[in-house]
């Protein structure tokens, strides 16, 4: 279990600062991350992250895949969760 919890920490820490990082880039028209690693970033785990960056950072809140998609993400991880608890 504490492995788990490092690597949630470590995952949301990544996603987090992941999108800082896109929107500095957008800010200087860099290269990008793709979306698709941003999402993936939030699938593996990070979503709280993914979230958090996304609201502090103001990025990417007008897209429809990260306004709905990010939510529904942590929502299903949170099931996940709490059927893991709940099987121990």
């Amino acid at each position: 279990m504490d492995y788990l919890i490092s690597y949630l920490i470590i995952i949301n820490v990544i996603a987090f600062v992941a999108f800082g990082i896109d929107k500095l880039k957008a800010k200087k028209s860099w290269w990008r991350i793709p979306e698709a690693t941003l999402i993936g970033l939030a699938s593996a785990g990070g979503s709280i992250g993914a979230l958090l960056g996304m609201r502090y950072w103001r990025h990417k809140t007008r897209h429809r895949k990260f306004k709905y998609g990010l939510p529904a993400i942590l929502l299903i991880h949170i099931a996940l969760a709490m059927l893991i608890l709940s099987n121990q």
